[in-house]
């Protein structure tokens, strides 16, 4: 696995990598790629570093697994390549923008502005083959994005984490929240978005937060 990561995730990722834990996961991912079909890309693994460097990370959006479907995943959660159908989560996603904030529903799923911006976008797992979901789970990549969340956590302050569904919520008990602020609902999924996600407003509440401590807003 190229660990040819950002340059400040690497430093603050260093000690991870030395771990017995991610060099058995290394080794496993290595040999997924040389004999199955995985997803992301080998050199998307770790897009969502690339594109929101350590420094620069305000919000935090939590997913479960990458899109395991032919062109889809790139690295970021919940987002898809340009040219690809929209998934039906993040539809639900632009119908709750629109509904907050009264966003148009983009004709893109291409969510690489909002990284840009200071979004960590990542999943729980980081890779999984080709239409078998879950594939990659428990095999260490969960220790990881804990790890991940910790830094987080622990060196930055005034962070909001969007922690959408039961398995993100979760992860919420590693962030210390006296520190960030934490948004909770149901997951955006057609099975429970219904349940509380559509209309939840975090979009609107994400920016009134970060204007609150003077902090840029999100161009959504």
């Amino acid at each position: 696995m190229n660990l040819e990561i950002e340059k400040s995730w690497k430093e603050v990722l260093e000690q991870e990598f030395e771990k017995e834990y991610f060099k058995k996961l290394a080794n496993f991912v290595d040999k997924e790629y040389e004999t199955q079909t995985i997803y992301p890309k080998a050199d998307e693994i770790f897009s969502a570093f690339e594109l929101c460097p350590f420094s620069k990370v305000k919000v935090v959006m939590l997913g479960q697994d990458p899109y395991h479907g032919e062109n889809q995943a790139h690295g970021l959660c919940f987002s898809v390549k340009e040219g690809v159908r929209i998934p039906p989560s993040l539809r639900n996603i632009y119908k709750e923008l629109n509904s907050d904030i009264g966003l148009e529903i983009p004709k893109s799923g291409n969510l690489e502005h909002w990284a840009k911006q200071g979004i960590l976008m990542i999943n729980a797992t980081f890779t999984v083959r080709a239409a078998n979901a879950g594939s990659h789970q428990k095999k260490g990549w969960e220790e990881f994005t804990d790890a991940i969340i910790k830094a987080v956590s622990e060196q930055k302050e005034n962070v909001v984490f969007l922690l959408w569904g039961a398995y993100a919520q979760k992860k919420g008990k590693i962030i210390d929240r006296k520190k960030h602020h934490i948004l909770e609902s149901a997951h955006p999924s057609p099975l429970s978005a219904h349940r509380g996600f559509l209309g939840n407003k975090h979009f609107s509440k994400t920016n009134d937060y970060l204007k609150s401590i003077k902090e840029k807003t999100i161009k959504w």
